[in-house]
């Protein structure tokens, strides 16, 4: 990902400091204008009918209250800049980590996306839709219909089996639920492996492959860099087991079968 690859945060810290000082220059020009009426007026006021010296001391401590709150501001701004550059120094130790990120835009990388979404009640149909970079639908299938969190998988092939590009891909969940119902609500959640940190005057950004961007408070569980490797083998394995369990039952039923007909020869040989 562009631009991602380390932190940045000087950028909040130099632009509220800009804004600081465009706020100290103003003050500084608006107190020197204060101070040339204030003079201008005392030399000409009427030393029988002299002006209320209260309005001018009003004045003065109204400008150094402003003084004060500039010099404040100043101060949260640097604590603020502190403050991104520490969740930016923590938010390091997530690269090459699997961040899960609220959001619907996934990472397709190596052929491999994976999402979730969470339907918040029981619907009669759903469909998850996945997007292109331009907004072109590039597959779909049928989603869970139960209430509750479900995984989704993509392999990167579009409808007709080709593989995809790696890249950015928007998935959107469809439901349906039965007349006169609300509709359902889904939240959708997004997996990628970290690729690195970035910040700027809005917060701190992690980098999920090579075109995603998330913010930091976006992220919902870090797992282990080889979390879908690990998933993937887990999957294999169960299929392993799964065939050769059918293997299994299929020669015990021809096994079954074998000695049957044999029995049956033999009583007809008898």
């Amino acid at each position: 990902m562009t631009d991602i690859s380390a932190i940045n945060g000087y950028v909040s810290s130099t632009a509220n400091a800009a804004s600081t000082a465009d706020a100290k220059k103003t003050l500084s020009a608006d107190m020197n204008t204060f101070l040339t009426l204030l003079t201008t007026q005392l030399k000409y006021q009427d030393p029988l009918d002299p002006t209320d010296t209260s309005e001018f001391t009003s004045q003065l401590v109204q400008y150094s209250n402003v003084e004060q709150a500039i010099q404040t501001n100043e101060k949260l701004d640097k604590l603020l800049a502190m403050n991104n550059n520490n969740l930016g120094a923590q938010a390091v130790s997530y690269i090459g980590k699997v961040a899960q990120v609220l959001g619907d835009v996934m990472p397709l990388e190596n052929g491999q996306a994976q999402a979730t979404y969470t339907l918040d009640k029981d619907v009669l149909s759903s469909t998850i839709m996945v997007k292109d970079s331009e907004g072109s639908i590039v597959y779909t299938e049928n989603g869970n219909k139960l209430a509750g969190t479900h995984t989704f998988k993509w392999d990167g092939k579009d409808r007709n089996g080709n593989q995809l590009a790696d890249g950015a891909y928007q998935i959107i969940v469809n439901t349906t639920t039965a007349s006169g119902e609300t509709g359902a609500n889904v939240v959708t959640t997004i997996l990628g492996k970290v690729t690195g940190v970035a910040s700027d005057s809005n917060g701190v950004y992690i980098g999920l492959g090579d075109s995603v961007t998330a913010n930091l408070s976006d992220i919902l569980t870090i797992r282990d860099g080889d979390f879908f490797t690990r998933n993937q083998s887990s999957a294999e394995a169960e299929n392993s087991t799964q065939e050769t369990s059918t293997a299994s039952i299929i020669g015990e039923v021809v096994d079954t079968v074998t000695d049957a007909a044999q029995a049956a020869a033999t009583i007809l040989t008898l």
